[in-house]
């Protein structure tokens, strides 16, 4: 059974927020660029909310609209299985579909079956497979990992959608 986060605040994140976002970055996702679909993208830079509990960050997630679609660009709950991540998809649910999008989307690699159970749990549906794309995104950074979680070799990314309005 999960506790649940109940002093949990989520808020945009602050100018102030900056080193904590870089810092992350580096450490939970090996720099702080990302490279999704051979496209470069600096979370640092995206907006995004910041879960907080009594004066402590537990959790981020950055994302970026296109158009009539929100991406989401990383989810990070710093104390899973407390309804931190759920808190943070919900408030950019909220904020893409007040923006008019049509579609919430999320890309996660082959590896990551934890993602992707929280993902199909929260409504995302697979999409798309893009099949030895990590492998070229490593061409533009290479500091992504061969192998992840469980030992299995990161060659694919899986791209995620969740339908709105």
């Amino acid at each position: 059974m999960s506790k649940s986060v109940p002093r949990l605040r989520v808020r945009p994140v602050a100018p102030e927020d900056g080193e904590w976002v870089r810092a992350l970055m580096r450490e939970r996702w090996s720099g702080e660029e990302q490279v999704v679909n051979c496209e470069v993208y600096r979370p640092a830079e995206l907006p995004g909310f910041v879960a907080v509990e009594e004066d402590e960050r537990v959790g981020l997630v950055t994302y970026r609209i296109d158009g009539d679609v929100c991406m989401l660009g990383t989810l990070d709950s710093l104390d899973e299985g407390r309804g931190i991540g759920m808190a943070l998809v919900d408030v950019v649910r909220a904020e893409a579909e007040s923006a008019g999008c049509a579609r919430l989307c999320v890309v996660t690699t082959n590896d990551n079956r934890h993602a992707l159970g929280f993902y199909r749990s929260v409504g995302f549906e697979v999409t798309v497979v893009r099949e030895g794309a990590v492998n070229e995104s490593r061409k533009l950074k290479p500091t992504i990992p061969l192998v992840g979680l469980g030992g299995v070799p990161i060659t694919d990314e899986i791209e995620l959608e969740l339908p709105l309005l």
